[in-house]
Parts: C-alpha cells; sequence; structure tokens
C-alpha cells in the first residue's frame, strides 16, 4: 500500500491515525505517537505557526534535514547503511539510487513509518524521536504510489484527509488547483488515469500547506506527457511555493531536470551528495600528431604528465594559453597536428560508476569525486614547467 497525505499518515478504511514519529539514536522499537485527535485544533495551529517559515528554512541553520548515522537493518543486512543526508532548504533534492538501494526505506525512516536500527535525524531543524514527532502537516508525502479511496470522488477523497487535519475547505479548493485538478474533482478516482492519480496523491500532499514534501518516484509508470506533468509541477512547488522537495528516482535524466543538489545511493550506502556538476570530473585534453614520441618528449620537458596512446597524447586539462602553446611548440618542431579535443566522462557514466557493486568505498561518500581533485592536483603541477 501507498502512502500519500499531508503527513507521514497512511490512508486506512478507518480514520487515518497520524504516524509522524521520526526517530532519533534508537536502539529499541519506536513508539506509537499520540493518537490522532490528541492536539487540539488550535494546539495544532500553533504548532504549524512554529514551524520555519515556508521556505523551509530551519531555524539557524541552512538544512531542513540532517541524518547521522541512519541505518536500517532487516535480518542482518543494511537496507539503510550509515546514511548521513545534508538537505539544504529551498529547492530539490534529487535522491537518485538503483531500484532496491534503500531510497524508500529512508523516506519512511524520515516520515517514521519505520524505526531506525541505529542513527539521529533532525528535521526543520528540530532533533525528533517518539517523546518529540513533528506535528502533522510538517511533511507532505507520497510514498510507494498514492493511496485513495476508489469509489469516492477526488474531492471526497481530499476532504477526508483535511478533516482529520482539522483544515478548512478552501485548501482542498487551493490544492485542487495546484495539481490542474479542479474540472475532474467531482470524478470518482476509480475513473482517474494513471497520472490523475498520481496529482491526487501529491493534492493529498499539499493539504496542509508543508514546507517540506517526500515523493518517492512519482513519475514510475507514467508516459512521457505524464512524466512532463508532474516534473513541472514539483518544479513549480519549489521554485513558486518555496516547497523544500526530496524526490528520489531510479532515472538519471529525472533528476538532472528538476535537482538542485543530489544524494546517490547504492546497497544503503550514500555514495555522492552535492551538486550534479560535481560528478562531472576535470577532463582531459588528447593531441593527436603525426610523431606522438616527439610530442611526448616536448611534454616531459615541460613536466607536463601525459599518455601515450597511438597517434594520440593525452594529459590532463590545461589552461587555454598553455595548450595554444604546446600545440605551437609541436608545429614548430615540423610535425603535424591533426586534432586537438577535451574528453569528458557523461553525468550517466559517473552515475554508473558509483552504482556499480565495486563502486569506491562510503568511506568517500558525500563528498565530490577524490579522482577530480586529484586530476586538478596533477594539472596545476603540470603546467608549472610551461609557464615558466
Amino acid at each position: 500500500m501507498g502512502y500519500s497525505a499531508a503527513t507521514s499518515t497512511q490512508m486506512a478504511p478507518a480514520a487515518p491515525a497520524a504516524q509522524s514519529t521520526p526517530v532519533t539514536q534508537i536502539t529499541a522499537p519506536a513508539q506509537p505517537g499520540a493518537p490522532a485527535g490528541a492536539t487540539s485544533a488550535p494546539a495544532r495551529m500553533t504548532a504549524r505557526t512554529a514551524m520555519p517559515s515556508p521556505t523551509g528554512s530551519a531555524p539557524g541553520g541552512d538544512f531542513v534535514v540532517t541524518t547521522d548515522g541512519l541505518t536500517r537493518t532487516y535480518n542482518g543486512v543494511n537496507a539503510v547503511d550509515n546514511v548521513s543526508m545534508r538537505v539544504p532548504a529551498g529547492g530539490i533534492y534529487g535522491f537518485l539510487g538503483p531500484n532496491g538501494a534503500g531510497k524508500s526505506t529512508t523516506m519512511k525512516l524520515l516520515l517514521g513509518l519505520t524505526s531506525p536500527t541505529s542513527g539521529r535525524m533532525s528535521i526543520l531543524g528540530r532533533p525528533v524521536g517518539p517523546r518529540t514527532p513533528l506535528p502533522p502537516g510538517t511533511i507532505g508525502s507520497l510514498i510507494e504510489g498514492p493511496s485513495y479511496y476508489p469509489s469516492l470522488t477526488g474531492r471526497e477523497n481530499l476532504a477526508m484527509v483535511a478533516s482529520y487535519l482539522r483544515l478548512p475547505d478552501s485548501r482542498v479548493d487551493h490544492a485542487l488547483a495546484t495539481v490542474d485538478l479542479a474540472g475532474q474533482d467531482r470524478k470518482l478516482v476509480k475513473q482517474y488515469s494513471l497520472g490523475m492519480k498520481q496529482r491526487l496523491g501529491l493534492a493529498m500532499a499539499l493539504l496542509a500547506d508543508p514546507p517540506l514534501m517526500l515523493l518517492d518516484e512519482p513519475t514510475n509508470g507514467l508516459d512521457p506527457a505524464g512524466v512532463a506533468e508532474i516534473r513541472e509541477l514539483i518544479v513549480a512547488l519549489a521554485r513558486q511555493e518555496g516547497v523544500t522537495v526530496i524526490v528520489s528516482s531510479h532515472i538519471l535524466s529525472e533528476i538532472e531536470q528538476m535537482a538542485d543538489t543530489v544524494g546517490i545511493i547504492c546497497a544503503g550506502s550514500l555514495r555522492y551528495q552535492g551538486p550534479l556538476s560535481g560528478l562531472q570530473d576535470a577532463g582531459v585534453i588528447d593531441f593527436t600528431v603525426s610523431d606522438p614520441a616527439g610530442a611526448a618528449a616536448l611534454f616531459s620537458e615541460h613536466r607536463i604528465t601525459h599518455q601515450v596512446r597511438g597517434r594520440t597524447v593525452r594529459t590532463p586539462m590545461l589552461p587555454d594559453e598553455v595548450a595554444g602553446d604546446l600545440v605551437a611548440r609541436i608545429v614548430r618542431s615540423g610535425q603535424t597536428v591533426f586534432r586537438v579535443q577535451t574528453v569528458r566522462k557523461t553525468l550517466e557514466q559517473a552515475f554508473l560508476e558509483l552504482t556499480e557493486p565495486a563502486a569506491a568505498s562510503p568511506a568517500h561518500a558525500a563528498s565530490p569525486l577524490t579522482r577530480t581533485r586529484d586530476r586538478v592536483q596533477v594539472q596545476a603541477q603540470s603546467t608549472a614547467g610551461v609557464a615558466r
């Protein structure tokens, strides 16, 4: 069953029960949250008002979600393994990884739908745990597909969630308009297309105007037009409504078109965290020449690291002035330069390397690729000779 609501709430035939109980430093099973209705409407509104501003920024910090050593073990296997996330305030955080990597489990941990084996979490600037859950409506979520009553209309489904959260009817109208379902709200949900059902799930997550949303593979199973609609809606929520969105996917191109920051997870471990641009290495320069041995001797004379591959001599990235000077020197020595080109690893290649079983160990997670830094250092050293 999927989860979709303006809280970490599971829809069920009975009145939904609040389960927004993230956990901190857990060594025993989490205790259930307060019963639904235990918080009065005035108290709930006070708690919501005390939350961070609509931009999702946490008081005194730049991250809306932080985890330290977050781990969840099932039958001796770490489905989530020592994950330390840092989700910046505002914008879209793309949570990327192959199927079975631990994306859904991590999101359920953040929502309190499952309990960590160990680790700590802070959401919207507050440590959270069994005795300090976030108020209902703080986090909007769509986990493993939308959850709804097929024999009710879209409006009736939303009204039921709004009633549970003690929200005014105007929030239902606003949510329907935001996801472009205003003209379809009287139709039974079982008559909705898959894309409309996904939008209904997003509307449920938006009802309480949460500063943070968690969306688990929201474009799964949609046709290209449906994928584009959901993607544009998510981007609009982040850019126009000021909501911080964590969206998971196993498709690199989808995240590339939405996310400001990415976290790449594989086998439960966070392999990379930062901007997508950080995945791209500095690149190399290939000089294809008539006399590679002579060009190699010239590069050695100027202390430029290089490799000879057939008629091509490969060097680290060099400033334009240095590369131009080298070409001039090669030509003056009587050689022919056939081609000079820059070669860079694609994002797809970098992603596949990180998610291969033999990829870099988690010790290098959440930092720019070490290979990129090393290559930049080599470049700086190698250009010194030519500069002189």
